[in-house]
């Protein structure tokens, strides 16, 4: 057995250069210099006696022993963060380094509302934000780089814990004067296929609206080039198509200045559920659930 083993620094910088492919942007993850980052990944690969990174001008390719190794580091790292959880968990509760992703379909909505009051009742809690996702969120979760996710499902998670938040209805934003002149609660059969309008690949409420629809000729007809639910709102503000919000966005304003008109979908699933997820027996779990009532106070 070896004397020497890897520093968990060491597997913090390989991690990031897999995760980013570039060593300038994985040493400005891992807030070092490029220089620093570098030096460390060849200790390692030096420490080892292998080659776990072929480093060209242009390409950073990993070996199969190295991807091997990115794997066994990921856990190892996973494993670090749950034994600090352990210590932090055993003192004063919501206290500390919180890590966070929420998807941009919640973030702008429910976090104004919610950080203020939580800022002034948990002083002692640092929580740090990241914006990504659900599929991202996911991953970050699964790999350590976060501890929590507030995210909408359904959607598809692996082992994790989770607590409910909020139910969140989908409503049917139309341009004004729609000559259909929309009722208060609008059927599926009510949306023109040639004229939905919602966000590209990679956010689930695409998949929670066109579910919700129970129509599965929307998703290949649909136009997806939303980047954004605000963006989305101004085609519809212009008379470009009718796109799907969330209820929180509705309520939280991002009509205003607009003239889109937004009904209730009347669907037996028109509606998202809301919810904090984290890692399966964290021992942070009273944290979590903690979070979980100062959202749903939100």
């Amino acid at each position: 057995m070896s004397t020497y083993l890897p520093t968990l620094k060491q597997l913090q910088y390989l991690v990031a250069l897999h995760e980013h492919g570039h060593f300038g942007r994985a040493a400005d993850a891992s807030f070092v210099s490029q220089s620093t980052l570098s030096a460390g990944i060849r200790e390692l690969e030096s420490l080892l006696g292998v080659t776990l990174v072929e480093r060209s001008r242009r390409v950073v390719r990993f070996t199969a022993l190295g991807n091997q190794v990115v794997e066994k580091a990921h856990r190892v790292l996973r494993e670090t963060e749950e034994l600090a959880d352990l210590v932090q968990a055993a003192g004063k509760p919501l206290a500390g380094q919180l890590r966070m992703s929420v998807i941009p379909t919640i973030a702008p909505f429910m976090l104004p509302r919610f950080l203020p009051r939580l800022r002034r009742e948990r002083p002692d809690l640092e929580l740090f934000l990241r914006e990504e996702t659900s599929h991202d969120a996911v991953e970050s979760l699964q790999h350590g780089r976060v501890d929590c996710v507030l995210l909408a499902l359904p959607f598809v998670t692996g082992e994790v814990d989770q607590a409910h938040i909020a139910d969140d209805p989908i409503y049917v934003a139309f341009p004004k004067d729609d000559p259909r002149d929309p009722p208060e609660t609008v059927t599926a059969d009510m949306i023109d296929d040639g004229r939905l309008l919602l966000l590209e690949d990679g956010h689930c409420l695409k998949d929670h609206a066109l579910a919700a629809c129970n129509r599965p000729e929307l998703r290949g007809s649909t136009t997806m080039i939303g980047t954004s639910l605000h963006t989305l709102v101004q085609m519809v503000d212009n008379g470009l198509g009718l796109t799907m919000l969330p209820e929180m966005a509705v309520d939280a304003g991002i009509l205003n200045g607009t003239e889109v008109v937004a009904r209730p979908l009347k669907s037996k699933r028109a509606s998202r559920e809301i919810a904090l997820i984290w890692r399966k027996n964290s021992p942070r779990r009273q944290d979590f659930e903690l979070l979980a009532e100062e959202l749903r106070a939100g």
